[in-house]
């Protein structure tokens, strides 16, 4: 079963819609954020952005030094704390000081990712692509709705991509150890951030905690570092002299262009009411038939189904009993 909202609601604003426009006359004052990966990329401009809108924004870093760095002048540097992502402790060493201090969050954008990796395992056998996109996340999350449900109309916001078109779900075999492809492996970890965020408004929507899918768009990002340039020039994203291509130069946002979604959805007061949906370009999604000219726009069922959703999430927290 597919949600009846899931369909467009034409906003007033386009795929290579700025931050600054988006949250025009938005005052985020008083309001705690947080953001994954907030440090690099769209990452970046996110925190930028909020931070410029007169949020708190607090961030969770696999690279400390590397976070503060990039973020000086931006944000404090007591804001910045060591988090990994593929390390279940990690994450709730984080979470556990993070709610210790009480502190309501109002936005938590799960931005960080990894794309395309060589096949790596977690010390607990889990493909690394699902484990840092999905579980980490789901855990970290999880850990995080006690504060969360302290603010009435907080938001969740999880980074998917068009590249969930590549899988969805592979139920027979999840941590690929019949046999590895490094695209079903992203594709699948990013129909699970889709799928997590349906079930995650069900379960938290009559707290007003609202959770949506996003997929920023085309962006060249550090996200990229895992592929080769001859992958890139065949997948028509580079020039064999290393430019880039005309399609990559039309269809690509920037990287503050692609903040642009996750920022819109975590703030605009047209998506009150509603969540569990997958939004690109500034705007919920359309249904996408599958077809080759639908490849970079619409989401295909499977990454919304709610049975689905469900499914993921009880298969998840198996997983999570038996770490």
């Amino acid at each position: 079963m597919i949600s009846q909202e899931q369909k467009k609601i034409h906003s007033d604003y386009h795929p290579k819609s700025e931050p600054a426009d988006i949250l025009n006359g938005i005052d985020l004052s008083g309001k705690n954020a947080i953001v994954t990966g907030g440090y690099s990329g769209i990452g970046l401009e996110t925190t930028r952005a909020l931070k410029e809108a007169g949020a708190n924004v607090f961030i969770p870093a696999r690279r400390v030094n590397e976070a503060k760095k990039a973020l000086h002048g931006i944000i404090d540097e007591e804001n910045i704390s060591e988090m990994d992502l593929s390390d279940i402790e990690s994450i709730k060493e984080y979470t556990q000081k993070f709610t210790n201090k009480i502190k309501p969050i109002s936005i938590l954008i799960n931005n960080a990712g990894i794309m395309a990796c060589p096949e790596s395992k977690t010390s607990n056998g889990w493909d690394l692509q699902f484990a840092v996109n999905h579980i980490g996340h789901f855990v970290f999350t999880n850990e995080l709705i006690g504060i969360m449900d302290m603010v009435n109309g907080a938001r969740i916001i999880n980074l998917s991509s068009t590249a969930h078109k590549f899988s969805g779900i592979c139920w027979d075999d999840i941590h690929f150890n019949d046999s590895y492809d490094k695209w079903i492996s992203y594709g699948q970890s990013k129909t699970a951030a889709s799928l997590f965020s349906i079930e995650l408004d069900r379960r938290y929507k009559n707290k007003n905690i609202r959770s949506f899918a996003v997929h920023p768009g085309g962006i060249f990002t550090p996200l990229q570092r895992h592929l080769e340039m001859e992958e890139m020039v065949a997948m028509g994203w580079m020039n064999d002299d290393g430019s880039l291509s005309d399609l990559a130069k039309a269809g690509f946002k920037s990287p503050t262009q692609g903040a642009g979604t996750s920022l819109w959805a975590a703030t605009n007061s047209n998506l009150n009411g509603v969540g569990g949906l997958y939004c690109e370009n500034c705007d919920v999604a359309n249904i996408s038939d599958g077809s080759p000219e639908e490849r970079y726009f619409g989401v295909r069922e499977w990454a919304v189904d709610i049975s689905e959703a469900e499914k993921l999430w009880e298969a998840t927290e198996e997983m999570l009993s038996k770490a």
